[in-house]
């Protein structure tokens, strides 16, 4: 990377999102490693997400099921009139509906 920096233009939570919008039935274990981050900061940001209506979380027998609320407007004032599933569109491998 020029200049030798480690930051990146996305946070955790936005990787864990559309990490999670690639693939609903994915575990912690996996978004981890997607994400780069702990299992124990994956389920912080997991339940951040859920807290704020974001993402929902729901328990099929040992695993859980997501579903991305994209219909979710955007946390920061500059991002006014865009939702979680524009940028979604923008960033992941797949379409989530308008749910």
């Amino acid at each position: 990377m020029a200049g030798g920096g480690s930051w990146t233009f996305l946070t955790h939570h936005a990787h864990v999102l559309v990490a999670v919008a690639d693939n609903n039935d994915v575990t912690l274990a996996e978004i981890a490693r997607i994400v780069g981050i702990s299992e124990r900061s994956t389920v912080t940001i997991l339940n951040d997400l859920v807290a704020e209506g974001y993402v929902e979380r729901e328990r099929r027998g040992r695993r859980n099921h997501y579903t991305v609320r994209s219909t979710q407007p955007l946390r920061h004032p500059s991002n006014a009139g865009h939702t979680i599933g524009d940028l979604i569109g923008a960033l992941s491998r797949v379409t989530i509906s308008s749910a």
